[in-house]
């Protein structure tokens, strides 16, 4: 029987409303971040698949002041979210950690600050993480409210070292379970259809993914973008990616959501690219929340629901 009132998966929107009382919104941040397979750390080049530019609002500008930035993602949400009164800060850009102390106090201080804001969401790496930054998010977190979010994409190894992530999945999961431990709350984001990895393998990893201690979880659709090492190699090799057409990633998604742990709430179905980045085909003019409506028409259509297979083998 379907846990869930009013929907057949753990809503992002309704665990803001059971957070917050109401709608809450996340205003992006550049804050002129960068990441340790890109300065030469741990690699160079940064992760294949990643251009900034593909998903920052224009209002994102690293040499804006946060506040700034803040203000005017507040003005340019109002149009579409018209019913957020309160926001998150959320700093997305690359890796939002990679700094001392001492800066990421300074960067996260401006944005408690700004009247609007009751929260930060942060998005990172495993490899930026260390027990001083935990303790201090774990005091920040008994305040306000707290995510931090890891870049897990895959939970194979191989995958991993194609995409030039820099880490592996080990470090990712007890980076994910420190910080859990810690009473922060915890969030992931999957990518679907990375190179060389099969649609079965993809199924597979829920199993993993669903024995760790999350919050959230964020899914997306590979999708291959301009200016990118993957558009490269997509053009040379593309049998060597898995990319799902609508109807294929709709029948994936329900199969790999109704064995996902119920516990997690999922923030999103697919990722949206704007299509003057693409080189890969988009699902038409469809927009994130209306694919969220044809996977819900889905699971509907099948009466299944997030976790009615949980625990269970992927192939059964």
């Amino acid at each position: 029987m379907n846990p869930f009132i009013g929907k057949r998966y753990n809503s992002y929107n309704e665990y803001f409303k059971r957070t917050f009382g109401q709608r809450v919104q996340k205003v992006s941040i550049d804050a002129g971040f960068t990441c340790p397979n890109r300065d030469g750390t741990v690699g160079t080049g940064g992760c294949t698949y990643c251009n900034n530019d593909a998903f920052n609002p224009s209002y994102c500008q690293p040499q804006k002041t946060v506040m700034q930035q803040i203000d005017e993602g507040i003005e340019f949400h109002k149009i579409r979210y018209r019913r957020a009164l309160k926001y998150l800060a959320y700093f997305q850009t690359y890796s939002n950690t990679y700094a001392p102390l001492a800066r990421l106090k300074d960067l996260y201080d401006q944005a408690m600050a700004h009247p609007d804001v009751v929260g930060l969401v942060i998005g990172t790496r495993p490899d930026c993480i260390d027990d001083e930054k935990i303790e201090y998010f774990a005091g920040l977190a008994k305040q306000h409210y707290l995510m931090i979010e890891y870049g897990l994409e895959s939970t194979s190894n191989k995958t991993l070292d194609l995409i030039n992530r820099g880490h592996t999945f080990e470090q990712t999961a007890t980076a994910i379970r420190k910080t859990a431990m810690a009473g922060i709350k915890t969030g992931v984001h999957l990518i679907f259809g990375l190179p060389e990895e099969t649609r079965e393998e993809m199924l597979k990893q829920v199993e993993v993914i669903s024995s760790l201690p999350l919050t959230t979880i964020k899914f997306h659709q590979l999708q291959i973008v301009k200016d990118t090492v993957m558009a490269r190699q997509f053009v040379e090799n593309p049998a060597h990616f898995s990319l799902f057409s609508l109807e294929e990633y709709l029948e994936f998604i329900v199969r790999f959501i109704e064995r996902l742990n119920h516990g997690f709430v999922i923030e999103r179905f697919t990722g949206e690219v704007p299509p003057r980045f693409l080189i890969s085909k988009p699902w038409g003019q469809l927009r994130a929340d209306q694919v969220a409506v044809m996977i819900e028409q889905e699971m509907e259509r099948q009466d299944t629901w997030q976790g009615k297979y949980f625990g269970k083998p992927a192939e059964s």
